[in-house]
């Protein structure tokens, strides 16, 4: 959890009066208010085509123009996120912006003040709130919309976006959602903040959703629950998903198994800060498509994975990615690498634990092409060299900030694999790169040898 302050800077008052503005360059330009817009000859779609042809940089400047322009770059916008609720409510979303596809009412749906310096942040999300926040409570209880009033505002947008193709929201409800279900055939991608096992029941009309994030528990912030019922109504209501990514959320083998059989078309699955029970690692087995694996945060790979016979593994899984996930029990991380053994890149970055005797257990992955280490301090180029030696098709070595390995232990086998690997990078201790640029320089050294008294 952190807590950001942001304080307006204010530059001291000059002393030396204001100096007249230079308008020598401005006496060739003559401007004639009378003068007739010849743009007013043009049709709405002619000069909207005109207008989609400039850089998207240039958009908002071009509708300060006149109320015609701002009219037409209302039309181009296809991607908003909104700030305030009433936007929604009053309907002023759907006059200005007319043809919108992409649509984020996260944080409209949180009442805070946005104007608050005070930014409260817990690793996937920051939120703007004021002095009396109280870090004890949840938002949901606090400073959420209520249900009710989420769902009124969905209603109005599947009526006026049947095109809709990304939506994200908190604290909606069954209700709301199968509204957007029902209006919205097009909907691909749906991002829900805050919603419960039973909220899930409402998605499972979108035929054509194909990325998915719900976030469950997180932090402060939200305390909703996401079991293997949630699990389950998602798995048999979205068979097209492609893209999976589960925050803060409980379930087990149950739920995990009934993604893997009803979600064929899976490729990529996420998993941050879980809460899942003991066992889960197995229903991996199940997930016949899956390509990408991510764990992010994770206080745990698997409680209780269970006999290495009953694991199974993910025959078609080729990326394993953890970051910032706590791997110091070596029987969990036995089980992941078993499932996913014919893995062919694995990163590692920022992982808690990750000491020689840990790292081994990579070599469970026999067909390893792309080693990325960063952030891994426990690890030496005794571990390191163990495993990667092992690798017959290894091809790409990253290894960065990982302080323990030292540049002068390279053996010269090591030295060898590096010379025929495709893609090398090597910044293992920082700390030796730092000194060896400053060398010479004087800078780095402690006080009482860089500074020297003067004999008088």
């Amino acid at each position: 959890m952190q807590l950001h302050f942001y304080r307006p800077l204010s530059s001291a008052p000059s002393t030396s009066p204001p100096s007249e503005p230079d308008l020598t360059s401005f006496h060739s330009f003559s401007f004639d208010p009378s003068a007739p817009d010849y743009t007013s000859l043009l049709s709405d779609e002619l000069l909207l085509n005109i207008l989609s042809k400039l850089p998207i940089s240039q958009h908002v400047s071009n509708s300060l123009v006149c109320k015609r322009w701002l009219h037409l770059h209302g039309r181009l916008v296809y991607s908003l996120k909104v700030a305030d609720w009433s936007f929604v409510t009053s309907g002023r979303v759907f006059t200005r912006f007319p043809n919108l596809t992409d649509l984020d009412l996260v944080r409209a749906c949180i009442q805070m003040p946005k104007s608050s310096g005070i930014i409260v942040t817990h690793k996937t999300m920051s939120v703007h709130v004021d002095t009396h926040f109280i870090l004890d409570g949840f938002l949901e209880e606090t400073a959420l919309l209520p249900s009710n009033a989420v769902d009124q505002g969905l209603r109005m947008i599947a009526g006026k976006y049947p095109n809709l193709q990304r939506l994200a929201a908190t604290g909606a409800s069954e209700e709301g959602l199968l509204r957007i279900a029902e209006e919205c055939p097009t909907l691909q991608e749906l991002e829900l903040h805050c919603c419960g096992d039973l909220a899930l029941r409402g998605i499972a009309g979108i035929k054509n959703s194909q990325v998915v994030k719900l976030m469950g528990f997180i932090g402060v912030f939200y305390n909703s629950t996401i079991s293997d019922i949630g699990l389950t109504l998602l798995a048999q209501g979205c068979r097209r998903l492609v893209k999976l990514e589960l925050c803060g959320c409980e379930g087990s083998y149950d739920g995990i198994k009934a993604i893997g059989q009803c979600c064929q078309m899976l490729e990529e699955l996420t998993l941050s800060e879980h809460r899942m029970d003991g066992g889960w690692l197995a229903g991996l087995s199940f997930c016949g498509n899956l390509k990408t694996l991510r764990l992010r945060s994770c206080k745990s790979i698997d409680k209780s994975p269970g006999a290495d016979e009953h694991l199974g593994s993910c025959l078609t899984l080729e990326e394993l990615h953890l970051q910032g996930c706590q791997i110091r029990d070596k029987q969990s991380v036995k089980a992941l690498f078993l499932v996913c053994e014919n893995v062919r890149d694995i990163v590692l970055h920022d992982c808690w634990g990750l000491e020689d005797d840990v790292f081994s257990l990579t070599s469970i992955c026999r067909r390893v092409k792309l080693l990325s280490l960063e952030g891994c301090s426990l690890l030496t180029i005794k571990g390191l060299e163990l495993v990667v030696l092992s690798w017959k098709e290894l091809q790409r070595l990253r290894v960065m900030s990982c302080n323990n390995i030292k540049d002068t232990e390279v053996t010269p086998e090591l030295a060898t694999l590096f010379s025929v690997l495709k893609e090398l990078i090597w910044r293992p201790d920082s700390r030796s790169l730092l000194s060896s640029n400053l060398a010479g320089t004087g800078m780095g050294r402690k006080g009482d040898r860089f500074f020297k008294r003067s004999k008088d």
